[in-house]
């Protein structure tokens, strides 16, 4: 944009040097002072000339107003400028349609009266000038309002198309999620009524009360991917999996499969609102899980803090003691952090994770206490 404008700039001070330059060499050479209305000296007329020039460098911004100044000018010095500014005045003139005319139409009078038009051989040279400096400028203008139009017009047909792309794509997830629905609660489904069945046909008691955890366990699962599935069909969740569980019961499922977990929590956990306390859940969750697989006989700290500012949590682990099933590792996608961060900024919230100085692992996120508005969705 200042390239543009420094372009202009420069073209309108050519312009306004050339007329300068050629109606007050003109008005020096031959005044005519015989057949002017006011009684001026040569470098009289000459200032005008250069008065009517000096015009020219604002008639992008005030077209008009330069337009009739050069008119007034023509009746006292037939201004050289007055060949230039009907370009002005109808390539850049906005407003009634009537006023560029009006203004090109005074310039052109003026001009014939400060030149004696009915005391010359040719009177007609200078309106046809004029008025093929008019044409000029609205051709340009009528050119512009082209390319503005076919410019607008292909932006839109640009958005258009990435629309319907990210509408085929959203698409594409629904019915990906249905087919992942389909798939996955037919294997749970299987678990859970495997669960059921043993712990219906156990004589150990803690066997059975291991198969009925399995199976509580299993039922939330459905639970929980009917939810999801909902939210990407039609952007609703309900149901069981909208009751998100307590931090303590999640630290318990983990301590239940060998994994110490401590859990420190400091303030009121009623001020948060529930899409918040969910992604909480969440990020507990998803770090708890990371540990599992990552760092296995480490030890882990669940720290939370409740405050009218935001949340602040914090997961952090020490260094493994043995080595990672790599079929447990590799059953991942990889990018639990990323959607987890992505989930977090969807709320206004931050997250950082990186290892720890004594070689562990932690996972920081700070949230606030409800959804602000302005967040964008």
């Amino acid at each position: 944009m200042d390239r543009r404008r420094m372009l202009a700039g420069g073209a309108d001070g050519l312009v306004a040097a050339v007329a300068a330059v050629v109606g007050g060499g003109l008005a020096w050479a031959d005044p005519n002072l015989a057949y002017r209305f006011v009684d001026l000296p040569a470098w009289g007329f000459v200032a005008l000339q250069l008065l009517a020039a000096g015009m020219l460098l604002v008639r992008r911004r005030r077209p008009y107003t330069a337009g009739l100044v050069i008119a007034a000018i023509n009746v006292v010095s037939p201004a050289w400028a007055a060949f230039l500014m009907p370009y002005a005045v109808t390539a850049y003139g906005d407003g009634r349609r009537w006023r560029p005319w009006a203004t090109v139409a005074a310039l052109m009078l003026t001009f014939l009266a400060g030149m004696h038009a009915w005391t010359v051989d040719d009177p007609y040279t200078a309106p046809i000038l004029i008025l093929f400096s008019a044409l000029l400028g609205l051709y340009v203008r009528a050119r512009r309002t082209l390319v503005a139009e076919l410019t607008d017009r292909a932006e839109r047909a640009e958005r258009e198309r990435l629309l319907l792309a990210e509408q085929a794509r959203a698409e594409e997830r629904v019915k990906l999620a249905g087919e992942m629905h389909d798939a996955v609660t037919h294997r749970i489904n299987l678990m859970v009524l495997q669960a059921g069945a043993l712990r219906v046909s156990a004589s150990d008691p803690a066997t059975r009360a291991a198969a009925e955890e399995l199976r509580v366990a299993g039922c939330q699962a459905l639970a929980e991917l009917r939810d999801l599935v909902g939210v990407l069909r039609d952007g609703t969740a309900g149901g069981p999996a909208a009751v998100v569980p307590g931090l303590d019961e999640l630290v318990r499922e983990s301590r239940a499969v060998g994994l110490p977990v401590r859990l420190v929590e400091d303030g009121d956990p009623a001020i948060v609102a529930p899409t918040v306390r969910r992604t909480l859940f969440r990020v507990v969750q998803e770090s708890l899980t990371n540990v599992h697989k990552h760092a296995p006989g480490a030890d882990a700290t669940v720290s939370v803090h409740y405050g009218s500012d935001g949340v602040r949590a914090t997961v952090a682990n020490t260094p493994r003691r043995h080595a990672p099933d790599a079929g447990v590792t590799a059953a991942g996608g990889g990018s639990g952090l990323d959607g987890l961060r992505h989930r977090v900024e969807v709320v206004g919230g931050t997250l950082s994770a990186g290892a720890t100085a004594e070689g562990g692992f932690a996972v920081r996120a700070t949230l606030p206490v409800f959804v602000p508005t302005a967040v964008p969705r």
